[in-house]
């Protein structure tokens, strides 16, 4: 599973046309030690401020450093050692991984809590069945990460719905996102905005996940589309979107960051007036009301073009103007 770095070069703080992955020896991984058979890729996540991410296997997990990128540390079980789900507690020694793949270490009922200091298993959560809810076949489910909010969010009750749960609070906010059913969905890090998908994957809507209020719709295209990953920055400003189609697309946000405490003076003015947003939006001012809502839609203001049909995550990274995507053919961009 050779993970490919970004072009050491390429120092340009605004993001390329395509982004481009370095080609170091492809028998080598991060930290350069030679590998025979490389074992199969089953699963890709970001840590919360994404800057790690993990890598599960058919023989185990592998941690990354994103920015510069290398790999951290690894555990190879061998044989059986199938790992289908790994996430990050930020960057502490504790990981949380579920068994899969076609010779998985442990059942794909039980969460398996991982302290790498002691290199052995602290805890399980085990569940009666395969970890699912009803109606998600996905298992969808988005936390806040920031300390002082606990703010969950995962589908509802309903076909399009999804709900919030503020546990600071002790409010439940239940929002009908789309017609169609949920495909994906995103919190911003304090949980006060919601970005949703649906199975038709060519509208995304920014929700206030206090009060339920649509704050704006985007379009990723006409075509239908499976919606992989949705990512905020870190300032809210910018949304980014992975789908099937083989495109990463960048969206300006027009959230009010005063509402929501967020500090974007060392980011760009939103109100750009030669961007694509402002452009189509003048362009079709006229026609409000005339014209199909397909053309005063609100178009990202950058797109990536990467494999079609593979899947991708995308998440913004530490420097300005810079994306990470994770293939699951095994390569990083940035």
């Amino acid at each position: 599973m050779p993970l490919h770095s970004p072009d050491p070069d390429d120092n340009d703080e605004s993001p390329p046309n395509q982004p481009q992955p370095a080609s170091p020896d492809p028998t080598r991984t991060g930290t350069g030690t030679a590998i025979a058979t490389a074992p199969s890729l089953l699963h890709l996540s970001f840590n919360q401020d994404s800057g790690c991410f993990a890598a599960g296997t058919d023989r185990g997990f592998r941690i990354y450093n994103c920015d510069p990128f290398r790999e951290i540390f690894r555990r190879d079980f061998g044989p059986g050692g199938g790992t289908s789900l790994v996430h990050m507690l930020f960057r502490c020694n504790i990981l949380a991984f579920v068994g899969g793949g076609p010779d998985p270490r442990h059942p794909p009922n039980k969460v398996m809590i991982w302290d790498d200091h002691q290199s052995r298993c602290i805890g399980e959560l085990s569940f009666r069945s395969e970890i699912e809810t009803i109606a998600n076949p996905k298992g969808l489910c988005e936390v806040s990460h920031l300390s002082g909010t606990m703010v969950l969010a995962c589908p509802g009750l309903q076909k399009g719905q999804v709900r919030v749960e503020h546990y600071a609070s002790k409010r439940t906010k239940f929002i009908m996102a789309h017609d169609s059913r949920i495909a994906c969905f995103s919190l911003t890090q304090d949980g006060r905005l919601l970005a949703t998908a649906s199975s038709k994957g060519t509208l995304v809507r920014v929700f206030n996940t206090l009060d339920g209020s649509l704050l704006q719709e985007v379009r990723r295209g006409a075509d239908r589309a499976e919606i992989y990953s949705l990512a905020f920055s870190p300032t809210a400003q910018w949304l980014a979107v992975s789908s099937d189609k083989g495109t990463v697309h960048v969206f300006n946000l027009k959230v009010d960051s005063g509402l929501l405490g967020l500090d974007r003076s060392n980011s760009s003015s939103e109100s750009n007036p030669s961007s694509p947003t402002a452009v189509s939006s003048l362009k079709f001012i006229y026609f409000t009301g005339v014209l199909p809502k397909y053309f005063s839609s609100e178009w990202s203001v950058a797109q990536f073009r990467l494999q079609e049909g593979l899947q991708h995550i995308v998440a913004f990274g530490h420097q300005k103007n810079t994306i990470v995507i994770l293939g699951m053919d095994g390569r990083y961009f940035q």
